[in-house]
């Protein structure tokens, strides 16, 4: 029995003698090394939300040690998050995956540019599918032939080139590939030298190629449409509508024109507002004024009123000088410098009687002077429902008239041109006859103006000021320049100030504003 147990003794402390103690797992003798220690730094993010307790333990609940003989689960574990989405501050913060999205790449250029320079694209070349040299190189290419076709007009508009060749580049970049971009561009380069030179910004050669391939299609759509009285009775305005904008609708009582002129009579000028003698061949630098119109504006949260010709302001002294001249609209004035009369009746069956020359629609537009005899029109233009021009004549003064100023700046008429002036104001009216009667459409943008000078009286009216009402309402109208600039994309009176308005383009661009509106706000009932 003594025996036996010596022998277990001996077994168990064998190992230690032996010095193998490491080799065995099971070992737990009181010299056992301890473990070695992993030092992991924890890193408290600011700003971020404290967990919540029930998720995981705030940052000093964490240990600062891990121990190598941790189970591998507790190593390993699953970053917590807190209530934004965001990883809490005992776990170090995860990279989430990007995901990104099917569609072609896109570099557009930014609109940045030098002021009359060859534009820089400023895009992300890591998003364009060319390179971006090969693209800055044929936009350079692009910049200089738009400065060849645009020569003529780059005093008046010096971006306009630069601004034209980046849309064009932008334009072939998105419809083109990688590999045929660079004959796109070429072709565009071709185009751009069969364009016929601009002399002013509203030519047709202005532009993108998407720029003229849509002036090109409304321009169609407007000539395809041919105006008629069925497409335009709702539009003609009614009496008191005549009547509250200025229109003259009957013939004022007496015989009319026996006060031709107002020589020797005191007036006031419609320039300076000064009271002033009606005379012939007056001082030409006798009235101090203003051109331009008044314009509201603000300036350090102060609104002013400033003249659009130089920036004075309203109780400033004017800029221009030139003569005094005089303007009147009563009925009974204007009827005693020339007679005013009803446009000629209409024949009751055109079918019996073709003889009729007269229209179904015209447009009219006149420019006007000034005389001894106050302002009498000097320029007659008439287009038919098409736009075909049939009448353009300059009208001779009535005897004993003098022209004071031709109002030039506004009217395109010079003494040059209005001394080969063969028709008096009462020829002029029986040529309109042959185009107008009664039953005529005549379209007209200010219309009360022109037909006033013409003395004549007319119910079947279209007005463009009013069709496109001014936003404060009566009596206020917006100028024929704008409509046109806004509606048909196109720039009308571009002669800065100098040249004068062409009553022929006017009358067209008018008629274009009303066929625009019929196709545009008419089109359920318009026909064609």
């Amino acid at each position: 029995m003594s025996s036996k147990l010596y022998i277990l003794v001996i077994l168990v402390f064998v190992p230690q003698r032996l010095g193998r103690h490491s080799s065995y797992v099971f070992y737990l003798g009181p010299d056992l090394p301890s473990h070695p220690t992993l030092n992991i730094p924890v890193v408290q993010q600011p700003n971020q939300l404290q967990p919540s307790a029930s998720t995981s333990s705030s940052p000093s609940d964490v240990p600062r040690t891990v121990s190598l003989k941790r189970p591998f689960h507790n190593l390993v574990q699953r970053p917590t998050f807190s209530r934004n989405g965001s990883p809490s501050a005992s776990e170090p913060p995860t990279q989430r995956l990007k995901v990104g999205t099917a569609q072609k790449p896109t570099a557009v250029p930014a609109t940045s540019h030098t002021s009359s320079g060859v534009p820089i694209l400023k895009i992300n070349a890591a998003q364009s599918q060319v390179a971006l040299p090969v693209r800055q190189a044929l936009l350079k290419s692009l910049y200089e032939h738009f400065v060849v076709l645009y020569d003529a007009i780059l005093p008046l508009h010096p971006t306009i080139a630069s601004e034209h060749a980046l849309r064009q580049e932008e334009q072939v970049y998105s419809k083109s590939t990688k590999l045929t971009y660079r004959n796109a561009v070429i072709n565009s380069i071709a185009a751009l030298k069969r364009r016929s030179i601009p002399a002013s910004i509203s030519h047709s050669s202005v532009g993108t190629e998407d720029d003229l391939a849509a002036r090109a299609e409304s321009r169609k759509k407007l000539d395809n449409l041919m105006l008629t009285q069925n497409v335009l009775k709702s539009l003609v305005m009614s009496l008191e509508d005549l009547q509250a904008w200025g229109f003259i609708t009957q013939v004022p009582e007496g015989i009319g024109g026996d006060k031709p002129t107002a020589e020797g009579q005191v007036v006031q000028c419609e320039r300076c507002t000064q009271s002033y003698m009606v005379k012939n061949n007056p001082p030409s630098e006798e009235c101090h004024y203003h051109w331009g119109k008044l314009f509201t504006h603000k300036v350090n949260g102060e609104r002013l009123r400033s003249y659009s010709c130089c920036s004075k302001l309203a109780e400033e002294a004017g800029c221009t000088r030139g003569h005094h001249i005089f303007y009147e609209s009563r009925a009974d004035d204007l009827h005693s410098r020339h007679a005013f009369s009803f446009t000629r009746p209409s024949v009751a069956d055109m079918e019996k009687d073709p003889t009729d020359t007269a229209l179904d629609v015209v447009s009219l537009d006149c420019e006007m002077i000034y005389t001894t005899g106050g302002m009498r029109v000097a320029r007659v233009s008439v287009v038919d429902g098409s736009g075909k021009q049939v009448l353009d004549e300059l009208v001779r003064m009535d005897d004993g008239v003098e022209v004071i100023d031709y109002n030039t700046r506004f009217s395109g008429i010079t003494q040059e041109d209005h001394v080969h002036a063969a028709l008096s104001l009462s020829s002029i009216r029986k040529s309109l006859d042959a185009f107008i009667n009664r039953d005529t459409i005549v379209i007209g943008h200010a219309l009360h103006n022109d037909l006033n000078t013409l003395r004549i009286v007319h119910h079947q009216c279209i007005d463009t000021a009013i069709l496109f009402p001014h936003r404060a309402g009566p009596p206020y109208r917006r100028s024929l320049r704008d409509l046109v600039k806004e509606h048909l994309g196109l720039t009308i009176q571009a002669g800065g100030g100098t040249s004068g308005h062409s009553s022929v383009e006017d009358s067209v661009a008018t008629l274009d504003l009303v066929r625009w509106y019929v196709l545009n706000k008419l089109k359920p009932t318009a026909k064609t």
